[in-house]
């Protein structure tokens, strides 16, 4: 079960780095935001940018606690949306400072062993960098901002692979991105990564890419 979830085509050192620098970046983003800007409401359901800078740091507290998972989202909002930009930003960077020690230390065994949510660590980490980034493009398409690309991009198509290998049968022909096949292949998909990753994640509707709705890795299977 756990082989089926590893991280199979970025490596642990790689993984960590860009994860890094996907929360400093986000912290950069925010960071000269005005109280209009911090109020923004997002294309997440309720949430305004406040909200989903507080998940993204709830994730980052949660593990350090080594409380991944036991709190929601929502949960995570609610606890962590009162600061300013100015004052949010200096936590997540703290954070991330107290994290990236943790992540470095991580060997290739534990990489590939059980962790939290039944995935392993690997995936687990990730999974995190996934969610970074995608959070980071909701707060850009909030703010009327473009679509970053670069190695978060890389990172959530990574992770969406993975996740989606037990869910719909495709073959990813993106643009500058080698072709994959999951769930052993089926109808193609092709152009835009960042667009993928949308409607992989419930931002567009699957249909938008001629998919099935069990391409949304946030809905049921």
């Amino acid at each position: 079960m756990y082989g089926r979830r590893m991280t199979r085509r970025l490596d642990r050192d790689t993984t960590v780095s860009g994860l890094m620098a996907e929360f400093r970046a986000f912290a950069d983003l925010v960071e000269g935001l005005t109280e209009d800007e911090w109020n923004t409401p997002t294309r997440c359901d309720g949430w305004l940018v406040r909200d989903v800078a507080a998940h993204v740091l709830g994730n980052i507290v949660d593990v350090i606690a080594g409380e991944a998972g036991h709190r929601s989202p929502d949960d995570q909002a609610h606890a962590l949306r009162e600061d300013s930009p100015a004052d949010y930003a200096t936590t997540l960077r703290a954070a991330v400072d107290a994290l990236e020690p943790r992540f470095a230390r991580l060997t290739d065994e534990l990489w590939a062993a059980p962790g939290p949510l039944d995935r392993t660590i690997g995936n687990g980490v990730t999974m995190l960098w996934y969610d970074a980034y995608v959070h980071t493009d909701d707060v850009r398409d909030a703010l009327g901002r473009p679509a970053a690309s670069g190695p978060g991009l890389g990172a959530a198509l990574s992770w969406l692979r993975d996740e989606l290998e037990d869910r719909v049968a495709v073959t990813l022909r993106l643009d500058g991105y080698p072709e994959a096949e999951v769930g052993g292949g089926g109808t193609v998909v092709t152009g835009d990564p960042h667009r993928f990753v949308l409607v992989a994640t419930g931002r567009l509707d699957a249909s938008t890419l001629g998919l099935p709705p069990q391409v949304n890795v946030h809905g049921a299977h």
